[in-house]
């Protein structure tokens, strides 16, 4: 018998492979929800983005949609404008979540800036995803297109996932290696199977 509803949070820095985490647990038949593409649907709606403009002025495209690139610009180069955003996005981010995630069963939600928020005391547990720093400036420098020095800005105005203990979650260290990973997750799921489904 399993407890009625649990909710697992999976995070880590920018670019340490939870959303690779997010992928292979839900190729396991879990429903796993995304922050990033609940943020993603919010910026169709108006509402939403005049938010945004209210805290930082002209952010839109010609079309009126927020211009992601002008705004990361902003933020990335001022903790204090990026506590901001996050204190307008993240309260209806995670609004959304929680909605979807009602009902019976395990459900994981991936959430880029879990500890950031103090968002965790809203999950039964975490399952946090550490990866080696300078392989994650490599990733983001590629996927972002942008060089070594902004990239660590980016990761360095972000949770240090490298000072912290994790104690009490799920931990699982992605060293690049596909199999390996998938192999770690596998077992983690496991565990959490015989952690909330009791018999």
């Amino acid at each position: 018998m399993m407890q009625n509803n649990v909710k697992i949070a999976i995070t880590g820095g920018i670019c340490s492979g939870k959303s690779t985490v997010a992928k292979i647990i839900k190729e396991q038949g879990y429903p796993v929800i995304s922050c990033d593409e609940i943020y993603h649907e919010l910026l169709n709606d108006k509402s939403f983005v005049n938010s945004i403009v209210k805290e930082f002025g002209n952010v839109k495209n010609a079309g009126g949609t927020l211009n992601r690139e002008k705004l990361a610009e902003i933020v990335f180069n001022d903790k204090d404008k990026l506590q901001v955003l996050n204190s307008v996005t993240h309260p209806q981010i995670m609004n959304r979540a929680m909605q979807l995630m009602s009902g019976c069963g395990i459900f994981f939600c991936e959430v880029p800036l879990l500890f950031e928020g103090n968002y965790e005391v809203l999950f039964d547990n975490v399952i946090v995803v550490l990866r080696n720093k300078d392989e994650r400036i490599k990733e983001l420098m590629l996927r972002a297109k942008i060089n070594e020095s902004q990239a660590k800005l980016r990761i360095n105005s972000q949770y240090e996932y490298e000072n912290h203990s994790f104690a009490g979650y799920y931990v699982t260290h992605n060293y690049g290696n596909l199999e390996e990973l998938q192999s770690a997750v596998l077992s983690m799921i496991t565990q959490i199977e015989k952690d909330y489904i009791k018999n």
